[in-house]
């Protein structure tokens, strides 16, 4: 088993782009969640092209920040916590990742000490 191939099956959306904003690599989830915008089709092209307006200016900031952005979203009836991060290599910015899933609506919370 090598170190990446337990993200094929995981049950969240894991999306990764290189520093040029080039979709690299996409597990089973991520490929079904965006198989409307071309699923698999989507290794290898560009990031921004799948963004509009105002998302696209925010992927941008995300790229030249190299800072993480997370929050939740509802779409069609799902709620998802959205956590885009910057990926280093040795140091040097290799990209962001994308690890989008599933939330409960009532999600319990707890605050340990």
């Amino acid at each position: 088993m090598n170190n990446q191939s337990w993200t094929k099956e995981f049950p969240a959306a894991i999306t990764i782009c290189d520093a040029d904003g080039i979709i690299i690599e996409m597990n089973n989830k991520s490929i079904e969640t965006f198989k409307n915008y071309g699923g698999a089709e989507l290794i290898g092209k560009n990031l921004y092209d799948c963004h509009p307006g105002d998302s696209k200016n925010k992927l941008r900031q995300l790229m030249d920040s190299q800072k993480e952005n997370v929050y939740t979203i509802e779409k069609n009836g799902v709620k998802k916590i959205i956590y885009q991060s910057p990926q280093f290599e040795n140091g040097q910015f290799n990209g962001l990742v994308e690890i989008s899933f599933e939330i409960p609506w009532n999600m319990p919370h707890s605050v340990r000490e």
